[in-house]
């Protein structure tokens, strides 16, 4: 059929409302709630992408086996790509000495044994960050020395036998300086929620502690994983000063385990190391705490491949009953916002799979001697069981046996709270993260600096390796559609100036998208009218969008620009039912993909099709959202030149700030938005940036000033960068802000006249 006798008998169909379907798409037989369903095949789509993952992850290994030198120099690129993901880069400050804890009434010895001496120690990790835990110092010349780390909510106390709280038989830390090690036992971050939050201002969250570092730390590019590996790492430097100093071993169990695994993998200079409570097949890490998600972890690395990443060292893995935590601390008054996420023993069957993944890596290297599993009685059984002990000091060069002790040492600290170190610790680095945030513009200024403004080609020549890397690294760039789009329709409105479809559009197999079409009555044949997409916000709908007979903060201006001529396309996106997309998020962000991976592709899809419409001018299809989706706006136009403009309304503001901060009460920091942080955001693309890439094609920001989003200030600063990019690339007349005295809504009138102004249609 040719474009004008379609568009002749589509303008007759619609005119009269005879057909059920939208010529040239199957008929859309769907029922039930379509956005659900949609939410639901991304899910399934994003969780078999995960299940992939093991065998697509070895695309990115390429492991020469030919030498032990061979081997270390073909996994270097991945040691450095595991080390950014778990925010570890930051420069450590130099070690030469462990510091003595003294205070006018209490030395740093803490107690005194037969065979050691137990000390109060502190470290210097970076400026204003010090590690803090025990010294156990042998008497003699130590024989080996090893890094002992506890789980989250053991103290170091705990583990030596100064404080109750564990069995004698896992205080292995103690164990050890019985047979004449030199043995350090720092402090972890805990799962408590004391201090998480400002009570300056008036702001206090259930987050356990690791979370609400977390939060802000994952926006920079930066993780409490990496901060803690950092304190072991620096006590690694300390422990290698002498030029021919003992053996380096850590062991470590629950999240010590994980930091023990970690640690060893970026550090050679550790000899041995010991993980118990944790090691095990990772794909389901979605469902543990948020604080132990890491961007691109599934996507390259299993503890299986950070185990390859310490081989040909020795690495021991005891099969122990592990950590078991239900959640985050309870909801009560003033206290919500934390994410969900549970710890639940490793399963046996899983610690061997994963093991035995390992082992293949350690046996083609020919030292599969080196890696070694030793099965406590996982139901009943903790860590530091004589098998797994006896196989570290015997690694490290020690074949005395573990004869224990029995007596334990006395604290002789009347006044010392354990407590106040660990407050001590938590601030530190918040501390040293809102730091981080403060130097983030500028981190963000030298990532840009090679972007060339002296003209607008050279803008966008310049402009497209960032684009790449917003794609690949921030965003996550997910596969593109690999199915025909094999659209659906059926018609649900028939108003006085136009009609509207649902429409399905399948991305990939068994994956879809949904939205719905208006089209405007009265499109003259052979006409090809603009289409602007109105993107809903969190927990909304397409049809708040199109439906004028829905009162919401949408103001149905959908259906107002389809009053006004243009066709507007309403697409669902998934951010709706509660956990169920930031479920998704947690799925995704394991394998390099976020939300936004799969709401871009959905749009890529969406721009295809609509551009294949004959009443559609393809050159003129643009962007307008609301909240969530005013951060869509920011985000899918930024990637996808299909769209001609983008209009921010209601989200646009100083977005880094936004997420990080806590000392306002603007901030996510304290609500449960915990999707939010996108790793490394901070240091690479604010909302300015990403305005940049939408340059030059028009962009336009609408805020209410009374929209509790962020304040007028936030706006109006974040906006002015924004503007002088497109003064210096002298196109000023393609961007605006419109400010009106009301809140987070839909205005509809500078907003439209940019519209009809850019999309070159004539105003009603």
């Amino acid at each position: 059929m040719s474009t004008s006798t379609f568009s002749l008998w589509f303008l007759t169909s619609v005119s009269s409302a005879e057909t059920d379907t939208l010529p040239g798409t199957d008929p859309l037989t769907m029922g039930g709630d379509l956005a659900a369903q949609m939410v639901t095949s991304l899910e399934e789509f994003v969780t078999q992408a995960g299940a992939n993952s093991i065998e697509s992850r070895q695309d990115l290994w390429n492991r020469d086996y030919q030498s032990h030198a061979d081997y270390a120099a073909s996994i270097a690129p991945n040691r450095e790509r595991f080390r950014k993901y778990i925010g570890c880069e930051d420069e450590r400050v130099p070690m030469d000495a462990l510091h003595y804890i003294t205070t006018t009434v209490q030395t740093a010895e803490v107690a005194k044994a037969e065979d050691y001496t137990v000390y109060a120690v502190r470290w210097p990790v970076f400026d204003g960050v010090d590690g803090e835990g025990l010294l156990l110092e042998p008497e003699g010349e130590p024989v080996a020395q090893v890094v002992a780390l506890p789980d989250a909510d053991w103290t170091p106390e705990m583990l030596v036998g100064l404080a109750d709280g564990i069995s004698q038989a896992a205080q292995f830390a103690r164990r050890f300086v019985e047979q004449g090690c030199r043995v350090i036992v720092p402090t972890l971050i805990d799962r408590d929620d004391r201090w998480s939050g400002n009570p300056k201002i008036g702001r206090m969250t259930n987050q356990p502690h690791r979370e609400f570092i977390y939060r802000m730390a994952y926006e920079l590019g930066r993780h409490i994983i990496g901060y803690e590996v950092q304190k072991i790492l620096a006590l690694v430097d300390w422990m290698s000063l002498e030029e021919n100093h003992p053996p380096i071993g850590v062991i470590g169990y629950g999240e010590g385990g994980l930091l023990a695994l970690y640690s060893a993998a970026l550090d050679t200079r550790i000899d041995v190391t010991a993980v118990s409570g944790y090691f095990q097949s990772r794909e389901e890490v979605w469902q543990e705490p948020i604080y132990r998600n890491i961007w691109a972890l599934l996507h390259e690395f299993g503890d299986a491949e950070i185990a390859s990443l310490i081989a040909p060292r020795t690495l021991i893995v005891e099969a122990s009953r592990g950590v078991e935590v239900d959640g985050p601390p309870p909801v009560r008054d003033g206290r919500t916002g934390a994410a969900p996420g549970r710890l639940v023993s490793p399963p046996l069957p899983s610690v061997k799979a994963e093991f035995d993944r390992a082992y293949t890596l350690y046996d083609r290297l020919g030292v599969g001697q080196n890696l070694l599993l030793v099965e406590s009685d996982i139901d009943v059984g903790l860590p530091g069981s004589d098998a797994a002990l006896t196989s570290l000091l015997s690694a490290l060069g020690h074949d005395q046996l573990l004869v224990p002790s029995g007596t334990l040492p006395q604290d002789n600290r009347a006044t010392f709270s354990p407590e106040t170190r660990q407050h001590r610790q938590f601030h530190q680095l918040v501390a040293f993260t809102q730091d981080a945030l403060r130097q983030a513009a500028s981190r963000r200024q030298e990532l840009w600096s090679k972007a060339d403004r002296s003209s607008i080609e050279r803008w966008q020549e310049t402009c497209q390796d960032y684009r790449d890397f917003f794609w690949d690294e921030v965003i996550g760039r997910c596969p593109p559609p690999n199915v025909p789009a094999n659209p659906r329709t059926r018609l649900i409105h028939d108003e006085p100036g136009f009609v509207g479809y649902e429409v399905v559009l399948d991305v990939w197999e068994e994956a879809f998208a949904y939205g719905i079409l208006l089209v405007p009555k009265g499109i003259k044949p052979t006409e090809r009218r603009p289409v602007v997409v109105c993107q809903h916000g969190l927990e909304g709908r397409s049809q708040e969008v199109v439906d004028p007979k829905i009162e919401s903060a949408y103001n149905a201006y959908g259906a107002d620009l389809a009053d006004r001529g243009f066709i507007v396309y309403a697409p669902q996106n998934p951010y709706i039912g509660q956990d169920a997309f930031r479920v998704i998020q947690r799925k995704a962000n394991p394998i390099k993909w976020s939300l936004f991976s799969l709401i871009a592709r959905q749009h890529e899809r969406t721009l295809e099709w609509l551009a294949g419409q004959p009443f559609v001018d393809a050159e003129q299809i643009g962007f307008y959202g609301l909240s969530y989706g005013g951060k869509t706006a920011m985000r899918v136009p930024a990637l996808l030149d299909g769209y001609a403009l983008s209009i921010c309304s209601a989200d646009f503001n100083e977005w880094i700030v936004k997420n990080v901060t806590y000392d306002s009460r603007y901030s996510y920091m304290f609500t449960g938005e915990y999707e939010m942080p996108e790793f490394n955001l901070g240091n690479t693309f604010n909302y300015a940036e990403m305005a940049w890439l939408i340059a030059p094609r028009p962009f336009m920001v609408e805020r209410g000033h009374n929209d509790g989003v962020a304040p007028d200030e936030w706006v109006a600063y974040e906006y002015a960068i924004v503007r002088r990019l497109y003064a210096d690339l002298d196109i000023s007349n393609r961007t605006e802000i419109e400010f009106f005295n009301s809140g987070h809504e839909i205005n509809g009138q500078g907003t439209f006249r940019f519209l009809h102004h850019h999309l070159n249609l004539p105003e009603p």
